[in-house]
């Protein structure tokens, strides 16, 4: 049966305004105040024949030099990590103390969620309000501390409170300090952030619609914890298309209530879509290269090329099963277009295409490495009280924040199985940005590329891959290779 979306039908021309690709001048004046705002200096991006974007150097850079970091436009910690990482919602910093971290994380196992949500991500709640989330404790780590047993070995529930409640300090964790825990502006027990100016900062652009707190500005807080639920059960890209949607559906009235100042005329007083703002709002997801999710996405392995279809299909069936919750939750009717089916896709497909890992790495894994080197005298007398949490941990002590994100400057950059940069968190790299190191020297006016898939595959397995991505990769490896 096919699938109907009425707005798709209704909206068709509009809908197509939207899809189109920027001019390449608004492209280049876009990317030229993002790097210019962004204080990115030594790049520039410039469009580059048949592979669209790329990002160049404009001076020289060593080896292992930092290039750019590139803020995230929207981004998502995985709801399967939450139990491993609390951090700020907004930059992913890691929040609260090294206490509440290993107390929570170990209050959780203890009641069970770690556990049971190994078969499936589930929404539980503890006394403290940030232990009410989505979780799934699935990562593990072979290098640093160890605990004393290949397994966990539990503490009682006195002491795992204790040290969540922040009624124990941990010795030396004053070297390790973290922002206080500072609650969602909307009273919702999902979102926690380092300071005031990141919680502002997320209500303002997207969360005010997507909290699902008692001053949440959504249409239905149910219909909300609907689509939240199954984006957790299916798939979290969807909350990444969530958070773009609310973004636009914000900058579009930020803009028409400005554009309605100038006028002097009250914003509600015009009726029904101003398109030209709208496109205006949509701007920072034009930018990105888009195809349809259900046509861009790989094809898994255990998926038969025969059945290709059937699985297309039931890819765009579950887009439109997520797309018609988040209508119910946030709908908008001056920004209708952006629930169409077809903009749905293209945003989900821009994030399959261009999404980059979000990683940070957790400051629990840098406190007992440094218990472990202490001193001995000062290491056997630490250890006393730090190895029974390490060994209740178990592996799991040195999980860091995982999520996806999208990253504006990063998606310009073209693809190399043989790239002159990579994309790597140094030590001091402690919030979700983007961090572009250099692999070698580059020379003024060279073009930055990293690698999209795993260099140290074959010719065959790597063009397999990158023909996901709808290209047949051309770099002078490849190409010494085929011949």
């Amino acid at each position: 049966m096919e699938l109907i979306c009425p707005i798709d039908q209704r909206c068709s021309h509009q809908i197509a305004a939207l899809l189109r690709p920027p001019s390449p001048p608004i492209v280049q004046e876009y990317f030229d105040q993002l790097i210019s705002k962004r204080k990115c200096q030594g790049i520039k991006v410039k469009q580059n024949g048949d592979l669209g974007k790329g990002v160049f150097a404009e001076t020289d850079f060593e080896e292992e030099q930092l290039i750019f970091k590139d803020e995230m436009l929207v981004g998502v910690q995985h709801p399967s990590n939450k139990i491993d990482c609390l951090v700020c919602s907004y930059c992913f910093k890691f929040i609260g103390s090294i206490e509440k971290q290993i107390g929570r994380k170990l209050y959780l196992k203890t009641i069970g969620i770690g556990n049971s949500s190994r078969n499936g991500c589930q929404s539980n709640s503890s006394d403290d309000e940030e232990d009410n989330h989505y979780v799934q404790n699935h990562h593990s780590s072979e290098n640093g501390a160890s605990s004393s047993s290949g397994s966990t070995i539990p503490l009682p529930m006195m002491a795992v409170e204790s040290l969540m409640n922040g009624e124990l300090a941990l010795p030396y964790s004053n070297k390790f300090p973290l922002p206080s825990v500072v609650s969602c502006l909307g009273g919702c027990e999902e979102a926690f952030y380092c300071s005031k100016s990141c919680a502002e900062a997320d209500w303002e652009s997207s969360h005010c619609l997507l909290c699902t707190g008692e001053k949440s500005e959504s249409c239905s807080r149910k219909a909300l914890l609907k689509f939240i639920q199954h984006a957790n059960e299916t798939n979290d890209i969807f909350l990444l298309a969530a958070k773009a949607i609310s973004f636009t559906i914000l900058r579009y009235r930020k803009l028409k209530a400005s554009h309605m100042s100038e006028q002097e005329k009250p914003a509600s007083s015009i009726l029904g879509t101003d398109l030209s703002l709208l496109l205006e709002a949509w701007k920072p997801i034009s930018i990105g290269h888009k195809r349809r999710w259900w046509d861009c996405i790989a094809l898994p392995d255990d998926i038969d090329a025969s059945d290709e279809a059937t699985f297309r299909r039931e890819i765009q069936e579950l887009a439109f099963t997520s797309l018609q919750l988040l209508k119910e939750a946030i709908f908008d009717k001056e920004c209708e277009l952006l629930f169409s089916l077809e903009i749905y896709g293209h945003i989900i497909g821009m994030f399959e295409l261009n999404n980059l890992d979000l990683v940070v790495a957790s400051p629990v894994e840098d406190y007992f490495l440094y218990i472990d080197d202490l001193p001995y005298p000062e290491k056997k007398e630490a250890e006393k009280i730090t190895q029974p949490y390490l060994d209740a941990l178990g592996e799991d002590y040195s999980n860091c924040c995982q999520g996806t994100a999208f990253f504006p400057l990063q998606s310009c950059m073209n693809h190399s199985c043989c790239p002159n940069a990579k994309a790597f968190k140094r030590e001091e790299d402690r919030d979700g940005q983007a961090t572009i190191i250099a692999l070698r020297p580059i020379c003024n006016g060279e073009e930055v590329t990293i690698s999209y898939i795993d260099e140290d595959l074959s010719f065959e397995e790597r063009q397999a891959l990158l023909a996901d991505y709808g290209f047949r990769c051309r770099c002078p490896r490849c190409l010494d290779e085929e011949r």
